[in-house]
């Protein structure tokens, strides 16, 4: 498919594929599970779908358990990472691959909540661009957060916000939802590492695509080690942060949508399907910047 925004479809336009993005490395005591329970709640809920999982240069059995599970499964995409490793690599590496029109990034230790997968289905159908969710918004939560981790968590997005005056309160966060041609035009893509999490919703949001937020849960994971390691990322978050800041204000708009340098009005999202739909994602609109 061809990067090019121009000939991109209608933000209104019903999407017609998701593909899920899950980057994984040392997973094999719940990469299984992961996948099983995604396809499951997608299945009941009749999305179209396919799961990218990129092993990133795992020394355990994960890649083996994902040849077993995709032998099962057609709709699951497995993918070695041959290149340098890094968790952002490894979801440049899933992107490289996806074929559908809507795309989520989802961690692959059954920390984000598989029922939220389909809300941000709906809401990217609504219209938007983008769908953010927030752990730390009406109608989210988290479970098991090591305290230390909440409190740099909360203190990195309080800075973002102030920093892009934006609300915001969870752009840290991995699990999130785009349309194709929002990933598109964010590249190219800086972040090897974690940080490619800040930078995706940050460049949506500096280059005028269209966003909404929705409550998520999460819960942390029960088997494995965590792969975020903080006294290594402090300066790469802030490096990306700062990058796209000057971006912001300093590239008078050579990256910004094309549709936003013409002057056209932000899409109209559509009406939310049902009022069950409508509890469940809370999205709080806001239109191009």
């Amino acid at each position: 498919m061809s990067r090019s925004t121009d000939s991109a479809a209608a933000p209104s336009q019903p999407l017609t594929l998701l593909s899920i993005v899950i980057p994984a490395r040392d997973e094999e005591g719940c990469i299984a599970a992961t996948i099983e329970h995604l396809h499951l709640e997608l299945r009941l809920h009749h999305v179209p779908h396919e799961i990218v999982v990129v092993d990133d240069g795992s020394t355990d059995n994960t890649w083996q358990i994902l040849q077993r599970v995709a032998a099962a499964m057609p709709e699951l995409q497995p993918v070695r990472n041959e290149g340098a490793h890094g968790f952002g690599r490894a979801i440049i590496c899933g992107l490289e691959r996806i074929r559908g029109d809507g795309v989520v990034i989802m961690m692959a230790d059954e920390s984000d909540d598989c029922r939220d997968v389909v809300a941000y289905w709906r809401t990217l159908n609504q219209g938007w661009d983008c769908v953010f969710g927030s752990r730390f918004s009406r109608g989210g939560g988290v479970i098991d957060y090591p305290l230390l981790k909440r409190m740099i968590n909360r203190l990195a997005n309080w800075f973002i916000m102030g920093v892009f005056r934006i609300s915001l309160n969870d752009t840290t966060n991995a699990f999130k939802a785009y349309r194709r041609t929002a990933i598109e035009g964010c590249r190219p893509f800086l972040s090897p590492h974690f940080n490619l999490t800040v930078e995706l919703p940050l460049k949506s949001i500096v280059r005028g695509y269209t966003w909404t937020t929705m409550p998520i849960t999460w819960r942390n994971r029960r088997t494995g080690t965590a792969k975020l390691k903080l006294a290594e990322m402090g300066s790469r978050y802030l490096f990306i942060i700062m990058y796209v800041w000057l971006e912001k204000y300093f590239s008078r708009g050579d990256y910004r949508r094309a549709s936003v340098l013409a002057g056209a009005p932000p899409p109209v999202a559509l009406p939310a399907t049902g009022q069950a739909d409508v509890e469940r994602s809370g999205s709080t609109p806001h239109p191009a910047a």
